[in-house]
């Protein structure tokens, strides 16, 4: 009896022993062998990464960058320019061929053709159905404009990312979002496959998917309008590009009028038929759709004026066939049913194997177009998502990698200098969204909270190169950087 305790206990002792060994001393030591000179694992403010090709070192208040010297200086501007003027946001990306952009000039324009030859027929048959009705139609100054800003913004989609940093299109498209005249409203596409179908007696999660519709514009540019979690949509948009990451499409805020530019021109019954006045003499109306249909989350003008974000849309799959992953960190919105990413602690696992990342580029082997959903641009989504507490997975108050520890070098430096007081996250954000017509996007607590975040995110991104060591954490994906930094003169003059 008492050699079986024996035994137990150094059977027990053995057990601790490796696990300590394993989880505590072996990281340790591999992070030591591997910050030989190289890597620091040290506070979130002076984090460095290892050399890799020719780049040196990030000590960031003095980036190297290919023989490029940037030395940060506070003198009060704008930090929103220094930090576009910064050799992170002026990499080179090779020459495009034929095979990386997504669309070709001649064959947009000749879309844009039949799209006005389209709508010209539907308004001439609409008109005349009306007249016959006795009912009165509305007729809209429509413009066929080979410069649009959305045909721009279209030819410009790469396998790099859908729009240039210095895309000068990009600020003239959010200008258009915000004036141009609607000329038509329907229900998006998605909706229109449900057909109105849904289980109201389910108990669902409020959701930021319903209540979204297609306005069409007077150039036939075409938005996509969100009454509900609007400001998140616009500040995403802006926080995409500020990483550098621009795989969100260009999101505007506007006050759109619910009577004169979205039921007066809407030719969709269904759409007219969710509209109703309110007691308070309001225009409102409720979604038809999968997760809620119930007028208790209408939503209503004061009295037809209704803030909303306006987002551009890709082009059509018609033109444009792409490759579309589904997100493997999609949320439930039951409170009865959990995710298998919620449940399964191998999942990331499966993830990498079918979404494998390629070390030269860190991109997925089988992503062909930036709208392509990727293991890789899930994480980094997932990122974005905490940084703004958009239905984050998990607590807003604590964050981790999700098992997925694997974050691109370019995003993680460009993380790191986003953490110091001459590029703070908050700040550039703050300068960013003076822009937008909507006013505050994000309160001023919120702002300050991204800042907390982005340090979480960077302790989170520690702890697993100390646990699994930076080859397995870290993917490569920098190219060279330009010799001059660009700004964007559009953007800054808007500002």
């Amino acid at each position: 009896m008492m050699r079986r305790d024996r035994l137990l206990l150094a059977a027990t002792l053995t057990a601790i022993f490796s696990a300590d060994l394993y989880f505590v001393l072996l990281p340790k030591l591999r992070s030591a062998g591997l910050g030989s000179g190289d890597f620091c694992p040290c506070g979130s403010d002076n984090f460095t990464l290892p050399r890799h090709g020719g780049l040196a070192t990030p000590q960031l208040s003095n980036w190297t960058l290919y023989g490029t010297t940037f030395e940060p200086a506070d003198d009060g501007g704008s930090k929103l320019e220094r930090l576009f003027s910064h050799p992170l946001y002026n990499i080179e990306t090779p020459v495009l061929g034929s095979e990386e952009s997504l669309l070709q000039a001649e064959q947009l324009m000749e879309y844009y053709r039949r799209k006005v030859a389209r709508w010209e027929r539907h308004m001439h048959l609409y008109s005349e159905s009306a007249a016959l009705s006795n009912i009165t139609v509305t007729e809209h100054e429509v413009t066929f404009d080979p410069e649009a800003s959305w045909l721009k913004f279209h030819s410009g989609i790469s396998s790099y990312a859908l729009y240039s940093r210095n895309d000068p299109a990009i600020p003239k498209l959010l200008k258009d979002m915000q004036r141009m005249s609607v000329i038509s409203a329907d229900y998006t596409q998605d909706e229109k496959a449900l057909k109105g179908a849904c289980d109201c007696t389910q108990v669902v999660k409020p959701s930021g998917h319903h209540l979204k519709l297609a306005l069409k514009m007077q150039n036939f540019g075409k938005a996509m309008f969100k009454p509900m979690r609007h400001n998140a949509e616009i500040a995403a948009f802006h926080l995409d590009r500020i990483l550098d990451f621009r795989r969100v499409p260009p999101v505007a805020g506007r006050l759109v009028n619910v009577s004169g530019e979205v039921l007066l021109v809407t030719h969709n019954e269904d759409l007219r038929a969710v509209f109703f006045t309110s007691p308070a003499n309001n225009t409102c109306f409720f979604a038809k759709c999968l997760y809620v249909c119930k007028t208790e989350y209408a939503v209503c003008g004061g009295p037809d004026l209704l803030e909303g974000s306006l987002s551009a849309y890709l082009p059509s799959l018609s033109i444009a066939p792409r490759i579309s992953i589904p997100n493997p960190w999609t949320r439930s919105y039951t409170f009865s049913r959990r995710e298998e990413w919620e449940v399964n602690p191998f999942y990331c696992d499966t993830v990498k194997q079918q979404y494998p990342i390629t070390q030269e580029t860190g991109s997925s082997t089988s992503s062909t177009c930036p709208s392509s959903t990727s293991s890789q641009a899930t994480w980094t989504d997932t990122i974005m998502r905490f940084l703004l507490n958009l239905g984050t997975m998990g607590s807003s108050s604590t964050w981790t990698m999700h098992g997925c520890c694997m974050i691109k070098r370019s995003t993680l430096v460009r993380l790191q200098l986003l953490a110091r007081p001459e590029f703070r996250l908050s700040d550039v954000m703050r300068e960013s969204l003076k822009g937008d017509s909507l006013q505050p996007v994000l309160t001023e607590p919120h702002l300050l909270a991204l800042d907390r975040r982005l340090q979480k995110v960077l302790r989170a991104v520690q702890r697993c190169v100390r646990r699994l060591g930076e080859e397995d954490v870290i993917t490569k994906d920098f190219v060279k950087s330009t010799a001059t930094p660009q700004i964007n003169t559009e953007m800054k003059k808007d500002r």
